[in-house]
């Protein structure tokens, strides 16, 4: 994640006086850090992730950075078998860095459990310039102009692409 996805992240969570974020891809917590530091000082960010080793990884950077351990939740398992389960309005703010290919899925997720307000983001969308190449791309990309479209289509959305990184969908829940 380079500096600027991560000062936007902290950011937006700051914007949106975070106080539950919900996080689809926990890597090794780089993303997550960033936005427990712009969340309110009780707030709770619930992280997913199919790679228990990358929950790990999260849960010790995130004690080195001085976080007490009841700021995050960790949720091992398939996004789309886990978001189902979280509480409907219940989060301030989605942040999207997981399977590229489920991006629309988890974007169906995301209205749903974001609060009038909340902010639902997308790491990576700009897929390393290929989402404007105008040649053959792969389904990840494909999978990547058909979420650019349908947020940017969406009556329920305010939504801004900042080029920051690797590009980041920013939604507002209306």
């Amino acid at each position: 994640m380079s500096p600027g996805t991560g000062s936007a992240l902290r950011l937006l969570a700051a914007s949106v006086d975070a106080k539950a974020v919900a996080e689809i891809g926990t890597g090794c917590g780089v993303s997550g850090i960033h936005l427990l530091h712009g969340m309110r000082p009780d707030g709770v960010l619930t992280t997913v992730d199919s790679e228990p080793e990358h929950q790990q990884f999260a849960r010790q950077a995130f004690r080195a950075c001085g976080f007490a351990s009841n700021r995050a939740r960790f949720i091992p398992g398939r996004a789309l078998e886990v978001l189902p389960r979280l509480a409907d309005a219940g989060y301030d703010l989605v942040f999207c860095d997981g399977d590229r290919l489920e991006y629309l899925d988890y974007f169906a997720e995301s209205l749903r459990l974001l609060r009038s307000g909340g902010v639902v983001v997308f790491e990576g969308v700009f897929a390393s310039g290929r989402t404007v190449d105008s040649g053959p791309q792969p389904s990840e990309v494909l999978r990547l102009r058909e979420l650019l479209r349908t947020v940017r289509e969406s009556q329920e959305m305010v939504t801004s692409l900042l080029p920051v990184g690797d590009g980041l969908l920013c939604a507002v829940k209306r």
